[in-house]
């Protein structure tokens, strides 16, 4: 799932710069697996459909659904689904724009309004009470979750809710059984107080990926502080996880002088590659290469995110991944048009 940007989101201006970048992403998708383009019209369907097919996606691997939308973070405002014998369940999450920074009424709405126009057919979608973003959850697929609680449990987001509470929730509605959190790791720039996917990713269930900065950089403290919480974290054996560190790809600016955060955790798994943001610096090669071997069943296909930082995110957070027995079809608005 893709959420594209449009004239009154915050890429309004920079339009003609990052649709190629959103082809690519999806193009990228396409080639295996099917992709749902959310929209806001028909009209911005029949847009970027254009951008999509010539950017070489073939044309029955493509989903077309009508929802207005503030922003395009679809990793944080899209469902997360569970799968029972088989059987898909979306679980509609609430978002407030981590944590109230930003207006995210419409993107809390996507979910129940492609819903609503079937685009999902028959799959049951229960709506949770609690704000939780995507992004915030990385998890080994065996019932281990790893997430910083800056992100979790917070006071913006989920008042009234201990550690223990979110647990037996997050137990109860999506199978979590084991739960790991980290105190520590923030990079500058971030608007989200730490989501655990620009940090450590999994890449099999004894193995972390995670970022990095060398000593002076501002990030240093925190992500050394995070490096020494991973040692100390063990895997359903009780043995320690093997831990790969990531290149630091340097400090990247916005024009106002900003620092942008750029990583390379935020990379996406799909069922033939693994999508790596790059930012056409030395490192790239670095990272592809640690994560080559790791991921040897999938290629590595580089995805320049350095348009898609200056809005704070990259190329995990701009996606939803939904499994196969979910059954995608494009709204009638669409098909109409």
């Amino acid at each position: 799932m893709l959420t594209w940007p449009h004239a009154d989101t915050d890429w309004g201006p920079h339009l003609d710069d990052i649709y190629p970048v959103f082809a690519a992403v999806g193009s990228a998708i396409a080639t295996g697996e099917l992709l749902l383009s959310v929209c806001r019209s028909a009209t911005h369907a029949a847009t970027v459909g254009q951008w999509l097919l010539r950017s070489g996606a073939p044309s029955d691997q493509l989903r077309f659904c009508i929802a207005d939308s503030n922003d395009t973070w679809a990793r944080d405002h899209g469902p997360l689904t569970t799968l029972v014998d088989n059987t898909p369940l979306l679980n509609d999450f609430g978002f407030n724009g981590w944590g109230g920074k930003f207006v995210a009424e419409l993107d809390a709405a996507i979910t129940g309004r492609l819903k609503s126009a079937g685009v999902f057919a028959d799959t049951e979608v229960q709506r949770r009470p609690l704000v939780l973003e995507g992004g915030a959850l990385e998890t080994d697929g065996a019932g281990t979750l790893l997430a910083t609680r800056s992100s979790v449990v917070t006071l913006t987001r989920n008042p009234g809710h201990s550690t223990r509470d979110i647990e037996g929730l997050l137990g109860a509605w999506l199978g979590i059984d084991r739960f790991l959190w980290l105190d520590h790791g923030d990079l500058s720039g971030d608007d989200t107080d730490g989501h655990i996917d620009t940090l450590a990713r999994f890449v099999d269930p004894q193995t972390i990926v995670y970022t990095t900065a060398p000593p002076g950089d501002p990030d240093y403290d925190e992500l050394m502080a995070m490096t020494e919480q991973l040692h100390g974290l063990r895997d359903r054996a009780g043995n320690p996880y093997r831990l790969l560190p990531l290149p630091f790809p340097g400090v990247h600016r916005a024009a106002d002088g900003r620092r942008l955060p750029a990583t390379y955790a935020n990379f996406l798994i799909v069922n033939h590659a693994v999508l790596l943001p790059i930012y056409h610096v030395d490192q790239d090669e670095q990272a592809t290469a640690l994560l080559r071997p790791v991921f040897a069943n999938r290629r590595i296909v580089p995805i320049d995110c350095r348009a898609i930082i200056e809005q704070n995110g990259s190329l995990h957070c701009l996606t939803m991944q939904l499994p196969a027995p979910l059954a995608l079809r494009s709204s009638p608005e669409f098909i109409a048009a």
